[in-house]
């Protein structure tokens, strides 16, 4: 019979899920891409299939799983299979800077960025864009924040490219880009599940980068960083979700900063998106339809009635 095939290389990620699709009783299967095979001479299985591969993928030491993933996408779209985060999706997914173009063609203003491949065209970059003012350098492909480094000046950065221990984006591009400063350490993530809006939380960023909201990536005894808030400004939620819909990404989390002048900068689309279990009970809705996982197994729920019905009907 066909059931939800969730495609994915972190299972430490995927608890929630697993529990509401245990709770709601829907069948599916894990297919964890580190590595494997596909034959492309036979047709997959039926059903609807999940896409939540991340761009951090290989700083877990699954370097190929997002290639291998790709591959998988295509063999499903040839035979017509219900993706829900297409190849598209993926592909963005894997790079800020293909992000970075598809929101400004929707007219959603992103931080000042410049992409550089090579030593010398970094320094260069900051040199001639952020001279005398504090910048940031990340890697077109991250996620949680790995490899966001703030600058205050171009020697700093020499100083980390010549580190015995810098690590260089795994796709050799670096984003040099501008740095917006918040009134308050926060930022907004904007969650998105069937192409609409869910909610949003404010995250309290005084600790750094790593932003990662899921429950395995809580740190014990420490103060909550996630507050699930009910609304984001309309006009910027209808420019996502127009954005979402352009890019078939259908379950999304959009991160942007308000500057002094409110603002919106957004930097950051997370296609595998995680939900946090503790701001969810502090706002009362862990457990409801309006906790993200449940959510997000409900909405797979309908589309798998859908390829169902189709199924019956042929």
């Amino acid at each position: 019979m066909p059931k939800i095939h969730v495609l994915h290389e972190n299972g430490a990620w995927l608890g929630p899920l697993r529990e509401a699709f245990a709770d709601m009783g829907l069948p599916y299967e894990e297919w964890f891409l580190d590595r494997g095979t596909v034959d492309l001479t036979a047709a997959p299985p039926e059903g609807v299939f999940y896409n939540r591969m991340s761009a951090s993928s290989h700083t877990r030491n699954h370097r190929y799983a997002a290639e291998l993933t790709a591959v998988v996408l295509a063999w499903l779209a040839a035979h017509g299979r219900r993706v829900v985060n297409s190849a598209r999706a993926l592909d963005l997914e894997v790079s800020k800077a293909r992000q970075y173009a598809l929101l400004a063609a929707h007219g959603i203003r992103t931080p000042a960025t410049v992409a550089a491949v090579g030593r010398e065209q970094v320094l260069a970059a900051a040199r001639a864009h952020f001279a005398g003012r504090p910048f940031l350098v990340k890697p077109n492909r991250g996620g949680t924040g790995f490899g966001v480094k703030l600058f205050d000046g171009v020697d700093a950065l020499a100083d980390e490219l010549d580190r015995a221990d810098h690590a260089a984006p795994i796709d050799g591009v670096y984003l040099v880009q501008q740095y917006v400063q918040a009134p308050e350490p926060v930022i907004t993530r904007a969650e998105f599940i069937g192409g609409t809006f869910h909610y949003a939380v404010r995250v309290n960023t005084s600790g750094g980068f790593d932003l990662c909201p899921a429950d395995a990536c809580a740190l014990p005894d420490a103060a909550p960083k996630f507050t699930v808030v009910d609304r984001i400004p309309d006009e910027l939620r209808r420019r996502y979700e127009g954005f979402l819909a352009a890019a078939g990404i259908e379950v999304a989390g959009i991160e942007f900063v308000t500057d002094a002048d409110g603002m919106a900068h957004t930097y950051d689309v997370n296609t595998n998106t995680n939900y946090n279990g503790e701001a969810e009970q502090r706002a009362g809705i862990a457990g409801t339809d309006r906790a993200g996982m449940r959510a997000l197994a409900r909405f797979l729920g309908e589309e798998l009635k859908g390829v169902l019905a189709v199924k019956a009907a042929a």
